[in-house]
């Protein structure tokens, strides 16, 4: 893929900055120390002598020491080396990037008030709530406070949690409980065993231990072993950060919180925690070059790809876009359906089941995958489940 040749160019070009940085630096220091010493020199030259000293031969010492401890051409050698590299960067961007990518989509109509809204949402969910609302102004677009407010309050509990301060996030946590088990998350059993761990590394055991009695017991018969955890920390009270339960005074552990926090706020506001306008740029950024190569081939073969239902090659993305629900039957190329919905054979691949019915013939004999040697029977075969 090319990104990842421009992401090589580009860590080269910082390597030899850096080393080139490096070389540099030592160089100024060692010159400013002899620099130094030769000062110091000739203040006490000129303290024990009354008359005016000669400084000359200090130093011409010097410039021959300075000549001879750092090479104009070692450090002019770091300093080409850096300027190969940025040359090379810049030839694989102009060579990545096209100018013209028109021709690599198609012309869709969009409601001009929707994209503003996927902007909007974005600075907001950002955290820019400023720059939100000057877009929304200069847009001429109408009052967006339903979509400002929930980010508001989400980044006032975060803003709260870099202080230390769990209180915002567990009455949130508390006031959606029913919704939070739905989704099977934890969070609120975690920022309160957070909590727990505060008041016992600040306050007290007896402090640490009523807290838990009013606020963790509700948990302890379906999260039993991370109750016996929390339980076992008040041992090691003076010097948790050496047991072997110091991850829960760690600053990743807060991290991890805030950010699965961010996740179950937006999943309860029925968005992912990731911006979808930052998710399409950035899988448009890795399926672009792909596209671009297509149209040029297919312009030579004089072909028109827009009016394709499907693209003749697979589009490459990493695999952190990969993850919407809708099954494709590589066989049928057909979408699941609850009539006919993906089925998974023993060898791991997948495929529908109407597939596997005319696979094996509506019979119970052995009938080959489609895409390697492993063979299989109809009642092998299990449901997929989204």
């Amino acid at each position: 893929m090319e990104l990842d040749s421009l992401r090589e160019a580009f860590d080269r070009v910082v390597e030899k900055r850096v080393l080139s940085s490096t070389k540099v630096q030592e160089a100024i220091d060692q010159i400013v120390d002899e620099v130094k010493q030769v000062i110091s020199k000739m203040q006490m030259m000129d303290t024990d002598s009354m008359d005016s000293c000669d400084h000359s031969p200090i130093l011409a010492e010097l410039k021959a020491k300075l000549n001879e401890m750092v090479p104009l051409n070692q450090l002019e050698g770091c300093q080409k080396e850096l300027n190969v590299a940025l040359s090379k960067y810049l030839k694989v961007l102009e060579k990545s990037f096209s100018t013209d990518i028109s021709k690599a989509y198609r012309n869709v109509d969009f409601e001009a008030s929707t994209v503003n809204n996927i902007i909007a949402n974005h600075f907001y969910r950002q955290g820019l709530f400023d720059l939100g609302d000057s877009f929304v102004h200069e847009c001429g677009g109408s009052d967006e406070t339903y979509l400002k407010l929930p980010f508001q309050e989400m980044y006032g509990i975060l803003e709260a949690m870099k202080g230390r301060n769990l209180e915002p996030a567990l009455t949130w946590a508390a006031n959606n409980h029913d919704k939070l088990l739905q989704n099977s998350s934890m969070l609120e059993l975690r920022l309160h065993s957070l909590q727990f761990v505060e008041i016992l590394t600040k306050g007290s055991r007896d402090n640490a231990l009523q807290y838990a009695r009013t606020h963790l017991v509700s948990f302890a018969s379906v999260h039993k072993a991370e109750i016996q955890k929390l339980m076992a920390c008040l041992i090691w009270a003076d010097r948790l950060e050496q047991s072997p339960y110091a991850e829960f005074v760690s600053l990743a552990h807060w991290e991890k919180l805030a950010e699965e926090l961010i996740h179950q706020f937006c999943s309860l506001l029925g968005q992912s925690s990731d911006s979808p306008l930052s998710v399409a740029i950035s899988a448009g950024f890795q399926g672009l070059p792909t596209l671009l190569k297509l149209t040029t081939v297919m312009a030579a073969k004089k072909q028109e790809w827009q009016t394709m239902k499907q693209l003749p090659v697979p589009i490459d993305i990493g695999p952190e876009f990969q993850y919407h629900s809708v099954f494709v039957c590589p066989v049928l190329r057909e979408q699941s359906s609850d009539e006919n919905p993906p089925m998974l054979m023993p060898c791991g691949h997948a495929v529908s089941k109407q597939s596997i019915t005319k696979l094996s013939k509506s019979s119970s004999r052995p009938f080959k995958c489609p895409y390697c040697p492993s063979e299989a029977v109809a009642s092998q075969c299990k449901q997929l489940h989204f």
